[in-house]
């Protein structure tokens, strides 16, 4: 399975999946679950495009493909990746995909952001995306065109542009205001287990099909 977890740049995707990965490795089960960003998975050019974003989301698919075959797991989590390029990536639809959403109250955004000394032209960037990432949780007709414009040609936004919200699309949100890292990679943790077991929103491999 490929568990993918999301978020507005400064809402703490990184630390989490740092402090998910020592509790899966205290709970011996770091030979089941192998973490990855997108710098663990090839370089980074000196400015980043949404279509190598995406590009390098099949390359991350692709190695949950060959984990799954070792019966292990990929949780895939530090960079601002939309649900939607996950599922619309190419070989997205050879294996189950969960996603999860840290999402933050504004106070709490802003106060992280002004910690990583972030510029403050890119301040309501980031802002406007945890906005948009949120509605696209319940909503993948929100504003498609957001990671659709400017997109890797291979990407396959037939699978869900021009869907309504119903049962089907369906992800774990996570509030992390008020949280400390050590608590939030803790839910992390619960919910790579909950989301394996099938105890939390999975979308099956095909799931587009039905």
């Amino acid at each position: 399975m490929l568990l993918l977890v999301s978020g507005a740049s400064g809402v703490g995707k990184t630390t989490a999946r740092l402090h998910a990965r020592h509790l899966l490795e205290r709970r011996r089960l770091d030979d089941t679950y192998e973490t990855a960003e997108l710098f663990t998975l090839g370089p980074i050019p000196a400015v980043p495009t949404i279509a190598w974003r995406q590009e390098q989301v099949e390359v991350a698919v692709r190695h949950a493909i060959a984990l799954e075959a070792e019966g292990k797991h990929l949780l895939f989590a530090g960079d601002p990746v939309p649900l939607g390029e996950v599922l619309a990536a190419p070989s997205a639809d050879r294996i189950d995909i969960a996603a999860c959403l840290l999402d933050v109250d504004e106070e709490a955004h802003l106060a992280r952001l002004a910690q990583r000394d972030e510029p403050e032209e890119l301040i309501q960037l980031h802002r406007s995306f945890a906005t948009w990432l949120r509605a696209h949780a319940t909503d993948p007709g929100h504003v498609p065109e957001a990671v659709t414009t400017d997109a890797w040609p291979a990407m396959r936004w037939e699978r869900w542009v021009g869907r309504t919200p119903g049962p089907e699309w369906a992800m774990t949100v996570l509030d992390t205001s008020g949280r400390t890292p050590e608590q939030v990679g803790a839910e992390l943790a619960d919910w790579c287990r909950r989301a394996v077991a099938g105890d939390a929103p999975v979308f099956r491999a095909g799931w587009f099909r039905e």
